[in-house]
């Protein structure tokens, strides 16, 4: 073992080597319980994102123009900083993600980690996936929804720091006038979500 990791190590430091080394130490860090928190990132229509899981569940989905590092920092803060890129622990996300995209998935069927959010977002969080496949909520029926019909503005923080965009479908609820409204993803992935769910 100790004469394999030294030709590993004497090797001319290529991509190939690099992801072997990787590979390995993202083995060995998870069969000894040492990754708290996995993150990987994928390609999609909306550009990348950043996904990452605890052994809860996916705990975090994060757009580019959230800055991919910032949200790895915070994790680092907020959950543990034993933070790993381990691709092989989110396959599963990045799978429904692309089946999502291309239209061939209306639901998710993941296990989720709600622990980012607390109290009335949470909850709110969590009856977000009640609306259905290219339908859409006004803040205000949201609010109805969770049982606190004047908690409307509460209802778009909620939405604004909902941690799993795409998977809990924040992008359903929209202002009492019919317009988009905030996203934490910004307005051009909001509308390209709504027009995804509409054309299916």
């Amino acid at each position: 073992m100790n004469d394999d990791l030294t030709t590993l190590l004497s090797a001319p430091v290529d991509t190939g080597t690099l992801d072997r080394l990787h590979r390995r130490l993202e083995r060995e860090a998870d069969t000894a319980g040492l990754v708290d928190v996995a993150y990987t990132t994928v390609d999609s229509p909306l550009g990348a994102l950043l996904l990452a899981a605890t052994a809860k569940g996916l705990v975090r989905v994060a757009y580019a123009s959230e800055d991919h590092d910032q949200v790895l920092e915070t994790l680092g803060r907020k959950l543990s900083p034993r933070i790993l890129r381990a691709p092989r622990r989110l396959d599963d996300t990045a799978r429904e993600l692309d089946e999502y995209f291309a239209k061939r998935r209306t639901t998710f069927d993941l296990a989720l980690d709600l622990s980012l959010s607390h109290g009335f977002r949470q909850l709110v969080q969590t009856h977000l996936p009640e609306i259905g496949y290219g339908q859409t909520r006004t803040y205000r029926q949201v609010a109805e929804l969770v049982g606190n019909p004047k908690a409307v503005r509460a209802v778009g923080t909620a939405c604004a720091t909902n941690p799993l965009p795409v998977v809990i479908p924040c992008h359903r609820v929209l202002r009492a006038d019919g317009t988009v409204g905030g996203y934490i993803g910004g307005l051009a992935a909001k509308t390209a979500l709504l027009k995804l769910e509409a054309a299916a």
